[in-house]
């Protein structure tokens, strides 16, 4: 992956502030790529280790991984401003491939259709309203805030469903799920657009830190997206 800019000089007049823009665009989905890649192959490979029977993949292990998920999602969020934007990359790179590991379980679940069918459908949906929260004049502030205090609620729901296992309740959940997901893509595309659009008044170090954290929002985004369409297909076509 290729560094943010070239020197330590963020200042962007006319053309060169135009192309530093771009720069930074292709910086921030340029990790997201790379974190879906890390996190498909390494779902893929374990899927097929499990399938093979050469690995075993039990609860524990889900539950280590994903109490290390959130571990790494809460340091990179509080300690964003703190470290090196070369450890931020890394520990977002760490959290993809912990990510990979728990993804692995809807490829053991799920028919590979239902998968491309649902992969497709988040690409297409996610590409949209990144493309409307990057152009949109409107302010989606108030947009996030609603969505993210519904997905505290999402959250709340999920946990209790643990124990419920009320089926409707969980169609409920996954259809909300998509709502909240589509709302955070437009809204973090367009913080994203404001992290482009006054770098110049930054410099280097913390756009470049700014851009790791924003590209971690978005790949949650699509992730995210991409589960609950999975176990929407995989519900209507059981």
């Amino acid at each position: 992956m290729s560094p943010l800019f070239d020197n330590d000089s963020v200042a962007m007049r006319g053309e060169s502030r135009a192309i530093s823009v771009n720069r930074i665009y292709n910086f921030v989905y340029g990790w997201m790529a790379a974190g879906l890649a890390v996190s498909g192959v390494i779902a893929w490979m374990v899927a097929n280790s499990v399938a093979s029977g050469s690995f075993q993949l039990t609860p524990g292990t889900l539950i280590v991984c994903a109490v290390a998920e959130l571990v790494l999602v809460f340091a990179l969020s509080f300690a964003i401003h703190k470290i090196a934007p070369a450890v931020a990359a890394v520990l977002f790179m760490v959290y993809a491939a912990l990510n990979g590991v728990t993804l692995s379980v809807l490829l053991l679940v799920y028919s590979i259709g239902t998968i491309q069918t649902a992969f497709f459908a988040t690409a297409g949906t996610f590409a949209a309203m990144a493309v409307f929260g990057t152009v949109t004049k409107r302010d989606l502030s108030v947009v996030g805030r609603i969505a993210f205090m519904a997905l505290i609620g999402l959250i709340v729901a999920s946990l209790v469903n643990l124990f419920m296992r009320n089926s409707g309740l969980d169609a409920l959940i996954c259809y909300a799920g998509v709502a909240i997901f589509v709302a955070l893509t437009a809204y973090d595309a367009q913080k994203i657009r404001e992290l482009a659009d006054n770098a110049y008044r930054l410099d280097s170090a913390t756009v470049a830190r700014l851009g790791i954290i924003g590209a971690l929002q978005l790949y949650l985004d699509f992730i995210n997206l991409f589960i609950y369409l999975v176990q929407i297909l995989g519900r209507n076509r059981d």
